[in-house]
């Protein structure tokens, strides 16, 4: 399952990572979002001890989704020593993903 988190974690679990990190920028109204996030959580299981994967609720946390230029979701951003190596909008097919993680590993 991909990993929490919230505006008071961001900081330390992505920008401080030494892994890539995935996010997904959601919420639970969201139809394309309830798409996306199961793929998400394959490619956490895939990638466990490669690189970070995880959720953000745009509903409940504001902060980095508005500091990302978040406006379209789901947005899922891949970031590399704090810094944003890629961003997709809206529903990809898992390998979208998986090529984005595997271009930074």
């Amino acid at each position: 399952m991909a990993l929490e988190i919230t505006d008071a974690t961001f900081d330390e679990v992505v920008l401080k990572s030494d892994k890539p990190v995935v996010v997904d920028f959601w919420a639970a109204w969201c139809g394309p979002c309830r798409m996306v996030g199961p793929i998400i959580d394959e490619v956490s299981t895939e990638y466990d001890g490669k690189a970070v994967v995880g959720k953000v609720d745009v509903d409940a946390n504001q902060e980095f989704a508005a500091k990302y230029g978040v406006r379209n979701i789901p947005t899922v951003l891949v970031f590399k020593g704090g810094e944003i190596v890629n961003r997709q909008v809206g529903v990809s097919p898992k390998k979208v993903y998986t090529d984005a993680i595997d271009a930074v590993l």
